[in-house]
């Protein structure tokens, strides 16, 4: 086989009401997917993580040329050339996130070439479903926002989920007075995680970690900005909370520094955003060989959400044991159309557990229908298309 297209779809939608975190408020939900055909007619579909139309330009205009022509299973050779290309330029960020799309393309189209899944593509399953932890309880415009977070995380519960993740960042009193109201809401047989996006120094980190230690949160999850390495390590050695980290991070090489540190208990690749299948692979084995336990972050589209559950089926169990600690899977609950609508079969929780798809490739179909229906670029993409079409 041969590579003969590489094409872009920027996808938008708003958002009937938005929400927010530590950083910033969302409007919208948008995506960028990425779609690789061969010379028989086999596709296969990748998503970029962040921002759309930087990552969007990127594949077209620097990566796209790298593997025209080439054959689609060469994903490492692939791979590496694509890192090379970019290395002075790139290394992290949009780069690697428009890497990551189209990693994960090639391994979607691999596998429906071969007919098998990605995940018996990367070595075998070790389980065939996932228990989901919920990410919602985002900042929104309430009145009385605690007692709000406190009837979203009963919903939770009451779907079946046994663990959720909580947005902080606000204050330090906001914070605590949202985890004590949605910890007395669920009560204590429901896991309760803290997510602050980077929102705090080391010393304010460590002074809320010590409170939501007795809160029984599970763990603190980017207490401080990425770049800081020895903020992360002095988080994580004044807790026994567990620190979780790195879905900012790239490669390899970005989780060596991270590990090497002993700055989390817990890294967060995101596949979208790291480096794809390929990378991930490598990370996984560096974070098994230093004992830290390897839980990806996803968010995004139904593409992301389909291949972060691949990658998840193959992922080795944290600790070797008669019944060793499985992993969690984050699954986003703020509105996304993308998510929900996008592919014939949605991926959907049934009391707090994901299905794991072994149909070849991701083992999703794409809503043509609905691709184009939210396509935000067609302008762009009809005058790009021959630049990244191999000549016949």
């Amino acid at each position: 086989m041969k590579i003969t297209a590489v094409d872009t779809f920027v996808l938008r939608h708003a958002l009937d009401e938005p929400f927010g975190f530590s950083q910033w408020w969302y409007d919208a939900r948008t995506a960028m997917l990425v779609r690789i055909t061969a010379d028989d007619g086999t596709t296969g579909w990748g998503e970029a993580y962040g921002p759309p139309e930087p990552s969007a330009a990127i594949v077209a205009h620097v990566l796209a040329p790298l593997v025209l022509g080439a054959d689609p299973c060469d994903t490492l050779p692939l791979w590496e050339r694509m890192y090379a290309r970019t290395r002075d330029n790139g290394r992290g960020g949009m780069v690697l996130h428009a890497l990551s799309a189209v990693d994960i393309a090639l391994w979607d189209l691999k596998g429906q070439a071969l007919g098998v899944s990605v995940s018996r593509l990367l070595g075998g399953r070790f389980r065939e479903r996932v228990q989901a932890y919920a990410t919602g309880l985002y900042f929104r415009p309430r009145d009385d926002f605690a007692a709000a977070l406190a009837d979203e995380a009963r919903g939770y519960a009451a779907e079946g989920f046994r663990a959720i993740k909580l947005k902080v960042g606000l204050t330090p009193e906001a914070d605590l007075r949202h985890v004590r109201a949605v910890r007395e809401a669920v009560g204590p047989d429901i896991a309760l995680m803290v997510d602050a996006n980077h929102a705090y120094d080391a010393a304010t980190a460590i002074r809320l970690g010590r409170a939501f230690e007795g809160l029984d949160v599970r763990w603190f999850e980017e207490p401080v900005i990425p770049e800081d390495l020895e903020a992360y390590a002095e988080v994580a050695h004044a807790l026994d909370l567990p620190v979780a980290g790195g879905e900012a991070e790239f490669t390899r090489f970005g989780f060596r520094r991270l590990l090497a540190a002993r700055a989390v208990d817990i890294v967060q690749p995101d596949l979208t955003a790291t480096g794809g299948f390929t990378e991930c692979q490598r990370i996984a084995v560096l974070a098994g060989a230093w004992g830290v336990r390897y839980l990806p972050h996803v968010w995004g589209s139904a593409v992301g959400l389909a291949a972060s559950l691949q990658f998840v089926a193959a992922l080795p169990p944290a600790t070797a044991a008669l019944r060793p600690l499985e992993p969690l899977f984050e699954l986003d609950r703020t509105p996304n159309r993308f998510r929900d609508e996008l592919v014939a079969e949605p991926l959907r929780p049934v009391d707090g557990w994901l299905a794991i798809p072994d149909r070849p490739g991701l083992g999703i179909a794409i809503d043509e229908a609905m691709l184009a229906r939210y396509r935000a670029d067609a302008s762009v993409a009809s005058n790009g298309r021959s630049r990244a079409r191999s000549a016949r």
